[in-house]
């Protein structure tokens, strides 16, 4: 038998690619970015990171210690053209220049997202003031995303909160449920309705809770996926996610 050598030809068109850090305990924010980004032309990889209950301040700090590391991790000594922090939370009691410094250790040529920051910017994209704002977490941590929005100028005009205080069970919620409970939230005074959290389940309703509050509805993921095709130079118009997903 005879062995040829054969030289091989690599392919010169490189799609951008999307680096996500995803809590290990999440099972929503995949399919979220999986919903929006089938249809492009866009290379996504995931990198899990571990998580330590109960939700807290101290916790969520003491996660992001391992973002380096997860980051390396990633398609491993290969460009990343935007690497994604999904955690709302984590992001706000850790800062987002901390998790940026972090990532840039291991992808320093990536652009970052993180789903607080990215919610800011959609919030002023659509000039938006006054919001109502939702999360699941338990009080202290609830009460910690209100104190982050109003810092940022945002007037909060109403808020309500599930008090879990175990980040599995976010990723549980019925979503059915959740749409019910949002569709009680008084928005009289509200120009949004902010949804914080990347586990739960709020990106396939978020179409239905607009056409009934006939206001802008943004999430965690929706934010997140929003900003990042915007740091890629891929953000075009796309249905069925929400009036932030239509604006130029």
């Amino acid at each position: 038998m005879n062995s040829i050598k054969v030289e091989p030809k690599y392919n010169s068109n490189i799609n951008p690619r999307i680096g996500l850090i995803a809590l290990a305990s999440d099972f929503i924010i995949e399919k979220d970015f999986l919903r929006i980004l089938k249809n492009q032309n866009i290379d996504f990889f995931v990198n899990r990171i571990e998580i330590y209950n109960p939700l807290t301040s101290e916790n969520l700090i003491k996660m992001s210690k391992k973002i380096t590391d997860v980051t390396k991790d990633i398609l491993p000594n290969q460009k990343i053209d935007c690497v994604v922090y999904g955690c709302t939370s984590g992001t706000i009691a850790a800062g987002y220049k901390e998790i940026e410094k972090k990532i840039h250790l291991a992808k320093p040529e990536a652009k970052v997202s993180t789903p607080s920051t990215a919610a800011i910017k959609a919030l002023k994209k659509l000039k938006i003031k006054k919001i109502a704002v939702f999360t699941p977490y338990a009080k202290d941590l609830n009460n910690e995303v209100i104190e982050f929005f109003k810092k940022e100028n945002f007037n909060i005009t109403s808020n309500s909160y599930f008090d879990i205080k175990n980040d599995t069970d976010i990723g549980k919620v019925d979503p059915e449920h959740l749409y019910e409970v949002l569709s009680q939230m008084n928005l009289e005074e509200a120009d949004a309705l902010f949804v914080s959290c990347t586990a739960l389940p709020v990106l396939q309703i978020i179409d239905r809770l607009e056409k009934k509050f006939n206001k802008p509805v943004l999430s965690s993921n929706q934010a997140l996926i929003w900003d990042t095709l915007e740091k890629i130079g891929k953000n075009t118009s796309i249905n069925g996610f929400g009036k932030l997903f239509l604006i130029n």
